[in-house]
């Protein structure tokens, strides 16, 4: 069952302090090709009594490992300590560096019971206070991590170890009250993909055959399930991982953003961040984008340390590859070496080498981002479309010149910069919990099986699982489209995007749906055009005024909605259009919302909603968008 890919590969680190047995207590295995020494499965004891399996990589000397006080780069891993695409310790332990790569609580050799993030906190202090006790450690860590592994380097950030001198969260997970895990209410199914197949892997339960027998077959039919929700304790193979279904139920019926998701929560307590440098590396694509971007306001407001931010047309954990999805960004957006980039950082920040750090690129400013957009759309040799894009410095996010301009959406399907003027305008459709509209592409992780990542062509086809008819979505009388003329001129969107929507319902609770979509014009290689994918977001209407309280609506009564999507960074080329597609269903980037107003993964039943989209005088629904003056860029 265990998928070897480097998406699967995501680090962090948190902490606690207590005595731990020294490296002479593990098992020594000299990988001679590599110039390391590596000391495997050491139990390093936290606060509680429970070991985590531990591997330690140190410098070669004559004899054995060096001798010297060594910086430490420290790997926390919910997907096997064993498991290194990269070569993190061989390298960085080759390179003067002692490199600790754990397995967290519960996870493939380590002791304990799996909570999500809630000991990675206390578990990283704990394993940071053994490391700094080590003979070969100087007492200097720093923390690496993508996706979990980097929520791990967050929570230990959060924590306050003193040893902790910089950590390089990628696509990491935090905030999850906001979005990347609940979003605007609504749950996003890749965790329940993550349940079903990722987390099984690693599980205590998984090392009994009969066990992973019954797990193979879950994550093999997690389709059905999907259509079968809400997930109820006990009805599903999943039981027989307790933990694990224990936190998937609660995960899909919490939506407040409360206490329940207050692990690594940087937005509303920057202040308990360690003050210490910090590298955020995300993508445009990124089921985390939402959080690494709003992680850098916060933290360079509150920090003294420098804090970078590099944002690329990434999807998750793919920093070295310049074409997702259906859409190529051009060979200048893949970062080839990354090695030696990540390596650069630790030099300055653990070694105190005065290298390109804050001289050169990516280094060169606190800011970089890559703005797509300026290829020439055509097909390339390995049929994707040519979208492109460059890379720019810029000194804060989001940018200071930004113009924050409301397009409104218009009686009719258009999208301009005049508010509308009728007296009552306003638009209805359907909304079936049995027929939800398909995702395809966007902000996803975790999605193997069930979810596309990246920028898609938003028409069905065989990659589609749940809508494979080449239709484009648009056609879906539950979509409903507002878009502008064909530009006259270049238009550039960078930073963050609402939608601000008046809107109705017949039922209690409903969901609303926006998705920015760059339209490319017909063109020889794409005769029907390209409806690329920017960003989309939700709102789950019983949260519509709080993210931390729920209320009903009353059926009939028109309410403001605020939908936050993900920030981008795109040119949208002269000839393009720009769209919004407003509905109430995004399937399976999120949960489907059955409309009864039952508690949250409790419903026993479904209805179907009609509802209504206002756009006039006194409800001037629109999308404020973020442009950057052609002057400026």
């Amino acid at each position: 069952m265990r998928r070897r890919n480097a998406a699967l590969f995501t680090f962090g680190l948190l902490g606690t302090g207590v005595g731990a047995p020294a490296l002479a207590q593990g098992t020594d295995a000299h990988a001679r090709d590599t110039g390391v020494v590596v000391t495997r499965d050491v139990m390093v004891p936290m606060r509680d009594g429970i070991r985590l399996a531990t591997d330690v990589y140190r410098p070669r000397a004559d004899g054995g490992a060096a001798t010297e006080k060594l910086p430490t780069i420290l790997i926390r891993t919910p997907y096997d300590k064993g498991f290194d695409p990269y070569a993190l310790g061989p390298s960085w332990g080759g390179h003067g560096y002692a490199v600790v790569v754990q397995d967290t609580r519960g996870r493939y050799k380590s002791e304990g019971v799996w909570h999500w993030l809630t000991d990675d906190g206390p578990d990283g202090f704990d394993t940071v206070d053994w490391i700094s006790r080590q003979p070969w450690s100087n007492g200097d860590v720093g923390m690496w991590g993508i996706s979990y592994l980097g929520g791990t380097a967050h929570a230990l950030a959060m924590a306050g170890d003193p040893h902790l001198k910089t950590v390089i969260p990628i696509d990491a997970v935090s905030d999850m009250g906001y979005h990347g895990l609940r979003n605007g209410g609504a749950f996003e199914l890749r965790f329940f993909n993550w349940i079903f197949s990722y987390g099984l892997d690693g599980s205590r339960e998984a090392l009994d055959s009969t066990n992973r027998r019954a797990f193979g077959s879950l994550s093999s039919e997690r389709r059905v399930f999907l259509r079968q929700l809400p997930l109820r304790r006990g009805t599903t193979p999943l039981q027989l991982a307790p933990e694990y279904e224990e936190w998937l139920v609660q995960a899909m019926a919490h939506g407040a953003n409360d206490d329940f998701w207050a692990q690594n929560d940087i937005i509303d307590h920057a202040d308990r961040y360690k003050d210490i440098p910090v590298y955020l590396i995300g993508g445009w694509y990124d089921s985390w984008a939402g959080s690494t971007a709003a992680n850098f306001v916060a933290l360079s407001r509150r920090l003294k340390s420098p804090v970078y931010l590099i944002m690329g047309p990434w999807i998750h954990g793919s920093q070295d590859r310049s074409a997702h999805g259906q859409v190529s960004f051009g060979p200048d957006a893949a970062m080839s070496q990354l090695l030696p980039w990540w390596q650069e950082w630790f030099d300055h920040f653990l070694k105190g080498k005065d290298n390109s750090v804050g001289k050169a690129a990516p280094f060169s400013s606190r800011v970089r981002i890559f703005v797509m957009g300026t290829g020439d759309h055509t097909k390339d040799a390995q049929g994707r479309m040519a979208h492109g894009g460059r890379w720019r410095d810029e000194r804060e996010w989001p940018l200071a010149r930004t113009r924050y301009t409301s397009y409104y959406l218009q009686p009719g399907g258009g999208l301009a910069l005049q508010p509308p003027a009728a007296e009552r305008s306003e638009t209805s459709f359907v909304f079936d919990p049995h027929d939800p509209v398909p995702t395809i592409g966007g902000n996803i992780s975790s999605g193997d099986g069930i979810l596309l990542q990246g920028g898609w062509d938003q028409r069905g086809g065989d990659a589609v699982w749940n809508w494979p008819r080449p239709v484009p979505l648009s056609a879906r009388a539950d979509v409903v489209v507002f878009q502008t003329p064909p530009l006259e001129t270049d238009v550039e969107v960078t930073g963050p995007i609402t939608v601000k929507l008046w809107a109705s319902s017949n039922r209690r609770d409903t969901d609303f749906t926006a998705k920015l979509i760059d339209v490319h014009p017909p063109s020889p290689d794409y005769p029907q055009g390209f409806d690329l994918n920017l960003e989309d977001g939700i709102i789950r209407a019983r949260f519509r005024d709080s993210l931390a309280r729920e209320r009903l609506m009353q059926p009939g009564t028109v309410y403001e909605f605020t939908i936050q999507l993900y920030p981008t960074a795109n040119v949208f080329r002269k000839g393009h259009r720009i769209r919004v597609d407003i509905s109430s269903s995004n399937f399976p980037r999120f949960d489907v919302n059955p409309n009864t107003g039952e508690p949250l993964n409790n419903n026993h039943g479904v209805l179907v909603a009609t509802n209504t989209i206002y756009h006039d005088r006194a409800h001037p629904s629109h999308v404020v968008l973020p442009i950057i003056p052609a002057l400026d860029r």
